[in-house]
């Protein structure tokens, strides 16, 4: 991949497909094709092939998802495995079919069995039952690791799978209805500063424990890995390092500046009890994170702050 390439980040505004886009413009990439939804709808077939058909991309960073956080998961399984399964199927069979150089895939760390072994290791990949809460999100996102490698295995199609663990940064959903628990946690602090509210009534116990990832090193992971010309097989991205919920939420009220209550609902679900990433093989590979989480919370609440 050089630096005229051109190349297609499906997802280029969400979090991670902003992170990308910075990433490529950062590293002087200047072909860079960007699709709004009104554009090109990822799950319609007819819809997807035309534009690969026309602009005939050489790479595709496949960030576009439909994303959300527990409730979502959990509410909207239905939603979550039909759009993701359909944009997979339309992406990677378009790609392949309109000879794209290189494809890479972004999955999640919720592919993994709930229980676990921890460090999880990419070889634990279907050796247990899924955590029950997101089992429709993690299926859709299974069955586009498989997909990448049957078209590899069959039709000698360049594909490359990264499986990121928890992610926060600039350009995260913050509706508290279908955010990621660090994204929740930001917003529910900062707004019960502004309100002085007495109190911040926080999902679960607290207990469970999670890995976060900057979505700026998950950027830089994705560029590294496109360009390596061996092929790794599936990869995991993360820190290497996990935080109980509750310590996340202390750290976040303490960057925001709130000194009300913590309390817990212990009625809404934890989740998986703990989901911390292997990241030896991304390491040798030569890929390791850079942004620690402390300095990661103080920039996100400060972009939060500024943007919305």
């Amino acid at each position: 991949m050089n630096r005229e390439s051109k190349i297609f980040v499906a997802g280029h505004k969400g979090m991670v497909g902003s992170a990308i886009v910075r990433e490529l413009a950062i590293l002087g990439f200047k072909n860079i094709v960007t699709k709004n939804r009104s554009e090109v709808d990822l799950t319609v077939s007819k819809e997807v092939r035309d534009f690969f058909a026309n602009e005939k991309p050489e790479y595709v960073f496949m960030a576009a998802a439909k994303v959300g956080g527990i409730l979502a998961n959990k509410d909207k399984k239905a939603d979550f495995i039909r759009d993701n399964l359909s944009i997979q199927l339309n992406v990677i069979d378009s790609a392949y079919s309109h000879g794209v150089k290189k494809l890479l895939f972004l999955g999640s760390s919720c592919i993994y069995p709930r229980n676990c072994p921890q460090p999880i290791r990419e070889e634990y990949l279907l050796t247990g039952i899924l955590e029950s809460s997101n089992d429709a999100y993690a299926i859709a996102k299974i069955a586009g690791i498989k997909m990448c490698e049957a078209y590899k295995d069959q039709y000698g199609f360049n594909t490359i799978c990264l499986m990121p663990t928890n992610l926060y940064g600039p350009n995260d959903n913050f509706d508290l209805l279908s955010s990621h628990v660090f994204a929740a946690l930001l917003r529910k602090f900062h707004e019960a500063k502004v309100s002085d509210s007495p109190s911040v009534m926080c999902w679960g116990d607290g207990s469970p424990f999670r890995e976060f990832l900057h979505v700026d090193d998950l950027a830089a992971a994705c560029l590294h890995f496109m360009q390596l010309d061996v092929d790794p097989g599936l990869l995991n991205i993360g820190t290497g390092l996990d935080i109980t919920i509750k310590d996340l939420a202390e750290n976040i009220a303490g960057v925001v500046g709130y000194k009300g209550k913590i309390e817990w609902d212990t009625s809404k679900p934890n989740g998986t009890p703990k989901k911390l990433l292997s990241v030896q093989k991304a390491r040798s590979y030569g890929w390791k994170h850079k942004i620690d989480l402390q300095k990661g919370i103080e920039t996100s609440y400060q972009w939060f702050v500024e943007n919305l």
